[in-house]
């Protein structure tokens, strides 16, 4: 395969209209052209084993009633309206009828808890909730102290507070005359994790989307293609599911499966199956659940998928292959952050994928490893990654969001000089692939040697005893920190005796990494502190053994400066479950 990245990378040119609507272009487009409204646009099945499908035209048709109600109750251009909904039908027409009443969207996950979602919708000002039954209690919970949310509208909600959707959607007319935004107003306020502070409100412009098509496009090996469905179990109240699904899916006419329920890797390879799909992001920890509980997918399953894209956290050189030789397919990495989404990654019938690596930047978007200063790091030399204000041709890059909500001295430490900054470290090799080195705040030092817990984490989850891990440092008086692994053992390894699965998970990272960065001690748990959207929270580990200690939970921190917006991470706090206690070599 001729390694096509220079040329994709040098000619491509930014075509961002004056003009843009989300809702228009993700849906009322299709749904306006008589060959295209009765187009599949959703496969939708609950955990009961209920199914829907919807077209173009029929959820154009229910966000035109909606968009009227909204209107009917008030919200104008610029209103915040809370989404508190999973995947489901009613999430995408809600996205579809706020855009195009010209307010912006709110998406909040509705595994919040009350606090969470106090916290979000106070500092928001949002006039109007949309929720269901799973979050009714929590969003009830919260209204003494959100003086300005003032309409609910509930599915399936038996409160009299509560406006039934059903009920309010009937009343409206299915005709509904959008307004006109520009490219670069406001469509939606997402906020990140709170893992520095209180969580910040990434407030995104339409053009976002935009920002994101190229890297989606090349992620998903040149989507579309004909006959292209895609899934993700990826929650769309969140940027994964949002940008890196639901609503580039849906741009290019597209059908999506959505889906409620717990993951499980046999119902992912269910769905996968049951709806053709072709195109699918999944996280490493989805992953590597699915990897190990069916290891040979192929002979139970007849699959359609041509390609997936992985993000939130390396993948690693063991998952790396599982794909290639149980799926057939190379994964293609990538990486982002809700401030700016889809930066690098791969595309690897396009250029060639390093198992492990993150990938190189992707067309539109100018990416440099930076030090504290703002300056360029030389090849292989560890520092943050930062995107450009302007692409190579100096004109601006859509994907930025357009900053903090109210919180302007937030947004302007986001920025070096024309860098914002990302929060996450990496190192890029002599051909311009970067290597993810971990979180500004999650690589640490060791007796003066500078870690990273991805390449320990692969390492050990290599080994057969090893169903999930995480590394975090261990405070130490003497070394500044040790290096430490949580460890989620699999189910033939449960009863074994642990000092002996000690000794052999030591010996297999000294065999294969530096001396320096086996574990010195394993603590064995029942399941890892994850994030709604399926990412480890080492802070909370990190915490855990600093309160153990006696020390901050900064000890042996990597001291790099940097704002902790990551896409996937959801601030909630996740809890520790061990089921034997450490054991030390």
């Amino acid at each position: 395969m001729p390694d096509q990245y220079k040329s994709l990378y040098e000619s491509f040119r930014w075509l961002v209209p004056t003009n843009f609507n989300i809702g228009h272009e993700c849906c009322h487009r299709w749904a306006n052209s008589s060959t295209d409204a009765r187009r599949i646009a959703l496969f939708f099945e609950d955990e009961t084993g209920h199914r829907e499908v919807w077209t173009y035209e029929r959820i154009a048709a229910t966000a035109n009633q909606l968009s009227n109600g909204l209107i009917r109750m008030g919200v104008q251009r610029g209103d915040r309206v809370a989404l508190i909904l999973g995947q489901r039908p009613e999430t995408v027409v809600a996205h579809i009828a706020i855009y195009s009443v010209g307010a912006v969207v709110l998406p909040l996950s509705n595994l919040f808890g009350p606090e969470a979602l106090e916290q979000r919708l106070r500092d928001a000002e949002a006039r109007v909730a949309i929720f269901d039954e799973f979050a009714a209690a929590s969003v009830l919970a919260t209204l003494p102290r959100c003086p300005a949310l003032t309409q609910l509208l509930g599915i399936d909600v038996p409160d009299e507070r509560v406006l039934p959707w059903r009920r309010m959607l009937a009343r409206q007319s299915t005709d509904f005359k959008a307004v006109t935004t520009r490219a670069s107003d406001p469509a939606i306020l997402l906020y990140t994790s709170g893992t520095t502070g209180a969580p910040k409100g990434a407030l995104l412009p339409h053009s976002v989307l935009i920002g994101n098509l190229p890297g989606f496009v090349a992620s998903q090996n040149w989507f579309p293609q004909p006959g292209d469905v895609f899934w993700s179990p990826a929650d769309w109240a969140w940027t994964g599911g949002m940008m890196d699904a639901l609503l580039p899916a849906l741009y290019f006419g597209q059908p999506i499966v959505g889906s409620r329920g717990r993951f499980s890797a046999q119902k992912a390879f269910e769905l996968l199956e049951r709806y053709r799909v072709t195109n699918t992001f999944l996280f490493p920890t989805a992953l590597k659940l699915m990897m190990k509980e069916v290891p040979n997918p192929r002979e139970h399953f007849k699959l359609a998928l041509r390609c997936v894209m992985s993000a939130g956290e390396s993948v690693g050189e063991t998952v790396f292959t599982w794909c290639q030789e149980a799926l057939g397919i190379t994964p293609n990495e990538m990486f982002g952050q809700t401030e700016m989404n889809y930066l690098v990654g791969n595309s690897h019938l396009k250029w060639p994928a390093k198992a492990g690596s993150m990938g190189r930047p992707y067309p539109g978007h100018r990416v440099a490893i930076i030090d504290d200063e703002g300056r360029p790091v030389p090849p292989g030399e560890i520092g943050e990654v930062a995107l450009a204000r302007t692409d190579i041709h100096g004109h601006p890059d859509p994907i930025l969001f357009i900053g903090y909500w109210r919180n302007a001295e937030a947004t302007a430490e986001k920025f070096t000089g024309p860098w914002c900054r990302t929060g996450d470290l990496a190192r890029a090799d002599d051909d311009g692939y970067l290597w993810y080195a971990g979180r500004s705040d999650d690589v640490f030092k060791s007796s003066g040697y500078r870690i990273g817990p991805g390449e320990i984490e692969n390492c050990l989850l290599d080994h057969p005893a090893v169903a999930n891990v995480a590394v975090v440092p261990k405070p130490d008086s003497e070394r500044g920190a040790v290096v430490k692994a949580f460890v989620v053992l699999t189910a033939e390894y449960v009863t074994q005796e642990k000092d002996a699965i000690t000794a052999a998970l030591q010996e297999h990272v000294r065999d294969r990494l530096a001396p320096y960065e086996y574990p010195k001690e394993i603590e064995y748990i029942d399941a890892l502190p994850m994030t709604t959207t399926g990412k480890i929270q080492r802070r909370v580990l990190r915490q855990l053994e600093a309160g153990r200690t006696g020390n901050s939970g900064n000890s042996g921190n990597s001291g790099n400066s940097g704002n902790s917006g990551n896409s996937a991470n959801s601030g909630s706090s996740g809890t520790v479950a061990p089921n034997a206690g450490p054991a030390t070599k």
